[in-house]
């Protein structure tokens, strides 16, 4: 067997999910369903990632409508078993969830699914924020030990997956913010410019102008600028940036 023809390693698949999505909504729901496959019983396991950023836990990556639906539901009662494992860093499994009394309304809510195991599991993202994923089945007992294992080694190497797609994501969201911040301030320069020609009055002062215009009117400074700018029937200033 050439290296071309053997199969691809888990941490191989992880790498092939990062360089194929550029966003990160559509790297979280290949990690779902690739997490599906690697743990349980293939076509019988459902899974969710639940990722805690800016103190809100949002449903992010989901292999199917209904494990999207399920930690969803999770996330409203605001417990359950993903999220005591985000919490805890703790693997929880739970074997039957006809008798089990832990997070009474979600697990109400599981029991009209028909769905009876579920196994969850911490993900470790360094600072990035936390994570978890949940597996379900429709059989009882359905996560054994060797299971277990599999998610652990299978959730170590994802961790490491996903805590890089975080850190992309944070930074294109850290790019696209400055950005808007220099876009805002060059029509606010712009705007300053048409009052200072307007009134004759310094910088300091056609900023000051600007701003109780702004806060009279119960409208955003950059939109107010650009309005502005716009009314003596010049276009919106734009900031030229490096390709």
């Amino acid at each position: 067997m050439t290296p071309d023809d053997r199969p691809a390693s888990p941490a191989e698949r992880l790498y092939d999910l990062l360089a194929e999505n550029d966003d990160m909504s559509g790297f979280l729901h290949d990690l779902a369903r690739l997490s599906a496959v690697e743990v349980g019983v293939p076509g019988a396991t459902e899974c969710g990632v639940l990722l805690k950023r800016d103190r809100r836990n949002v449903v992010v990556g989901w292999s199917s409508p209904h494990a999207k639906t399920l930690d969803e539901t999770q996330a409203g009662f605001d417990e359950g078993p993903c999220l005591d494992a985000q919490r805890t860093e703790t693997l929880i499994r739970v074997p039957d969830v006809r008798y089990e009394t832990r997070w009474p309304a979600y697990m109400e809510a599981v029991r009209q699914t028909g769905l009876r195991s579920i196994l969850a599991v911490p993900l470790t993202l360094q600072g990035a924020g936390a994570a978890a994923m949940n597996f379900y089945t429709p059989e009882p007992s359905g996560f054994g030990d060797a299971d277990v294992e599999r998610a652990r080694d299978h959730a170590a190497l994802a961790s490491r997956a996903l805590s890089v797609a975080v850190r992309i994501a944070r930074e294109a969201e850290e790019a696209a913010d400055r950005r808007r911040a220099m876009e805002s301030r060059t029509v606010i320069d712009v705007a300053v410019g048409v009052i200072m020609t307007q009134n004759r009055c310094s910088q300091e002062e056609a900023f000051t102008i600007l701003q109780k215009a702004s806060n009279n009117r119960n409208v955003k400074l950059r939109d107010l600028a650009a309005e502005l700018v716009a009314s003596v029937g010049q276009p919106e200033p734009r900031t030229a940036f490096d390709a």
